[in-house]
């Protein structure tokens, strides 16, 4: 419980502006489940993606730089929702505490904050939810069970990879436990934890598309009722281009895409506005009021 009284929330660029469904059901979902937090007061950009190369250490500095304002902040655990930004954060942290000579040429550089070594915990939100809650409080606090909703699971590539900072190891099914908390059912889905094409659908789109199309795919398998999702590039290549792809791929069909956090909102029994169904597009929506999830005047 001591944890959690330290928490710091670190939302990330995208949930301020095009990810609002992303966050706003998820600090709603936490005040409602008793978790005190609170934003981080000052923050920047998390960098955005992990930089590989062994001497570009500049590009850590906008990680560090964010568990540095958490530390000055009294938190000892930061937690994300963005999985980019929980990878960026959490592999730049595994970075400071193991290499003494990388720590000190970053604490060296960044000369006027004070030093870091990795004394802040970064975790992911469905850590949190299954760590600090447990799915059985989670599963008692929900209002409006989501009874006979098929769900498949889309871990992509920042949640479990690599492995030294993966939320959930191949075995353990974090997204599954969390969609069986909430009352519905996990589909069995070949595609969860396959890349969705991150910027290839920019840079290469022919291949992006082939990516999207793989899990879309899988989905469509899976007799799926909905793609949950954690991250803002997952979301722009499976739900917003999701026209795009089923079009360009024979034998493909549509499938209503979510944030994991719009989810809960709704089986936590929400203000269906804060669940920002709006931004997903009118598939989503429609499915939810066909089930009787939400009702047709709120959405």
């Amino acid at each position: 419980r001591e944890a959690i009284m330290k928490l710091g929330y670190y939302p990330g660029c995208t949930l301020k502006t095009k990810a609002a469904n992303l966050e706003v059901a998820a600090m709603a979902a936490l005040d409602h489940l008793g978790v005190e937090y609170k934003e981080l007061g000052r923050w920047n950009c998390c960098g955005a993606v992990f930089s590989l190369a062994d001497d570009d250490l500049i590009h850590q500095v906008a990680p560090v730089r964010n568990l540095i304002r958490a530390a000055e902040e009294g938190c000892d655990t930061v937690v994300t929702i963005c999985s980019q930004c929980y990878n960026t954060l959490a592999r730049a942290n595994k970075l400071v505490r193991d290499d003494e000579e990388k720590r000190d040429t970053l604490n060296r550089f960044m000369d006027e904050e004070p030093d870091y070594a990795g004394e802040v915990e970064v975790v992911h939100y469905l850590s949190l939810l299954r760590d600090q809650v447990g799915w059985e409080k989670l599963r008692e606090a929900v209002t409006n069970p989501l009874d006979g909703l098929q769900v498949a699971p889309f871990y992509g590539c920042t949640l479990v990879r690599p492995e030294e900072v993966a939320i959930d190891g191949v075995d353990q099914e974090i997204l599954e436990g969390f969609i069986a908390a909430l009352g519905a059912e996990p589909a069995t889905f070949s595609a969860a934890r396959e890349c969705c094409g991150s910027y290839q659908m920019i840079a290469h789109p022919e291949e992006g598309m082939n990516r999207a199309a793989k899990v879309i795919g899988a989905a469509n398998r899976s007799e799926a009722d909905a793609l949950i999702l954690s991250c803002p590039m997952c979301e722009y290549n499976l739900g917003t281009r999701q026209g795009d792809v089923v079009a360009a791929h024979d034998g493909l069909s549509r499938v209503p895409t979510y944030y994991f956090t719009q989810l809960l909102g709704v089986a936590l029994g929400l203000d269906s506005e804060l669940c920002r169904l709006d931004l997903n597009g009118p598939a989503a929506q429609e499915l939810l009021v066909d089930k009787k999830f939400i009702a047709a005047a709120t959405v």
